[in-house]
């Protein structure tokens, strides 16, 4: 099928009431922000949590990995709801469920109830983040522009400001409190939801339930093997069960889209140039992003030296320059075309890189500093993305495209934390691993600077 037919095919949902572009966007931002937040907030404060719940090792782990199982296994059929039953409705019963979830970690008593609001946390989620792109999916171009970029700015801004929340709310508070500040958030962005986002008719729609648990095991299973694959070993029976379990439901998920008359994602679309080259640029984005947030902080407290709030705030400067910089990717956009900018953003990124790459112990802010602003800069650069992605594909898909897109961010970012972890694990000290991690992920990084130039319009 070609990008024309796919652009043009499908009925689009008819709205009912004009929404307000401004307070759209807020909605969209906020609710990026709170559930990407979520994925890094807590695992500075599981110590604490340790200590109060008695909490084994093991089950500490759910508490952090738990949430983004249930985060990636969950968002395609989060974002066929979405289709089917109409963005607004899904984006407020998953704020809903995400908003009483945290209200539930936070009050819990037990490592088991803390583990099972985790999951729902996710639940929740998985709702939210395609049926917010949905939303704007029937912007017009340059709204479309703005609020992806707002998205993805706040994702990315809640990933660098996860550690720092995290660990000032369970050093100066209470552990309880990294849960429970998602419910006075969660429940004004409800209110804006309400009055900001408009109105669609339900599209009559099969929910296609074959495909939705095939893609739910293809995608739990996946993401459990990259969750544990390192800490009980890649030949290990539980993780080779994994991985044959996702080789299968993989497999049946491809043969059920096949075959429905009204598949949940139209395999088609990957054969628009503009959706699959977007999707693959965002995961060599992650792949090399994710692995370098994960690891620096550990390689600046290990090998450079500081302290963990003086670790915590080296990320600030890079989520005050997504930020900053954004509202200018979409004139830059429009003067060099989506391809250009984010290969250019991208390139950035790779540069920042290579150049932490070249720390050693004894350095300091100064060396430091151009690493992250560069990787900020170039990371700000990318907001077109998503963009792309969404005016490639018809409206009526829209919460699938988004949901297909956030997975391919979650997905990358577990990959890249194990992929470079072996890296660094198989070097004779961690700080060559690093830094040969490093550059790994860079040539991943310009790699999809590549894919951009080629793909994108």
């Amino acid at each position: 099928m070609s990008e024309r037919t796919i652009r043009h095919s499908g009925s689009p949902a008819v709205t009912r009431r004009p929404a307000t572009a401004g307070l759209l966007f807020l909605v969209v931002g906020l609710a990026g922000f709170m559930t990407t937040l979520d994925n890094t907030v807590v695992t500075v404060a599981l110590p604490s949590i340790q200590r109060d719940l008695g909490a084994r090792l093991s089950a500490l782990e759910w508490v952090a990995t738990g949430y983004l199982l249930t985060f990636a296994g969950l968002m395609p059929a989060g974002g066929r709801l979405a289709d089917v039953y109409g963005p607004r409705k899904v984006l407020l019963a998953g704020l809903g469920a995400f908003t009483a979830a945290s209200l539930g970690a936070g009050l819990a008593t037990t490592i088991e109830l803390l583990v099972a609001a985790r999951l729902a946390q996710g639940v929740g989620a998985a709702m939210v983040l395609p049926a917010t792109l949905a939303v704007l999916a029937g912007r017009k171009e340059r709204q479309r522009s703005t609020g992806v970029a707002v998205w993805m700015a706040s994702g990315a801004g809640a990933l660098a400001l996860g550690p720092v929340v995290g660990g000032y709310l369970s050093q100066h508070a209470h552990w309880s409190w990294v849960f429970l500040v998602n419910v006075p958030m969660g429940a004004a962005v409800i209110g804006l939801a309400a009055v900001a986002v408009p109105a669609s008719d339900a599209v009559r729609r099969a929910l296609d339930v074959h495909g939705v648990l095939a893609s739910v095991a293809f995608l739990a299973s996946g993401t459990f093997a990259l969750i544990h694959g390192g800490e009980y070993g890649w030949d290990s029976p539980v993780v080779v069960a994994a991985l044959l379990a996702c080789a299968g439901s993989g497999a049946a998920f491809v043969a059920a889209e096949r075959r429905a008359a009204d598949p949940m994602v139209d395999l088609r679309l990957f054969a628009v140039r503009t959706f699959t080259g977007g999707v693959v640029a965002q995961v060599l984005w992650g792949l090399g992003v994710n692995g370098v947030f994960f690891y620096t902080a550990i390689f600046l407290q290990g090998v450079l030296g500081f302290t963990p709030t003086a670790s915590g705030l080296a990320f600030v400067p890079l989520a005050l320059l997504v930020v900053l910089v954004t509202p200018l990717a979409p004139a830059v956009e429009r003067r060099l075309g989506a391809g250009r900018t984010v290969a250019l953003g991208l390139t950035l990124v790779a540069g920042g890189m290579a150049v932490a790459a070249t720390l050693e112990a004894g350095d300091g802010w100064g060396r430091l500093l151009p690493a992250v602003c560069a990787i900020g800069v170039g990371s700000a650069l990318t907001m077109p993305l998503g963009s792309a992605v969404l005016g490639a594909v018809p409206e009526s898909r829209a919460g699938v495209a988004g949901g297909v897109f956030s997975v391919s961010r979650e997905i990358s970012g577990l990959f890249g934390i194990s992929a470079i972890g072996v890296i660094v694990h198989a070097a004779g000290s961690f700080a060559t691993g690093y830094a040969v991690g490093l550059l790994a992920a860079a040539a991943l990084v310009l790699a999809g600077a590549l894919v951009s130039l080629a793909t994108l319009p």
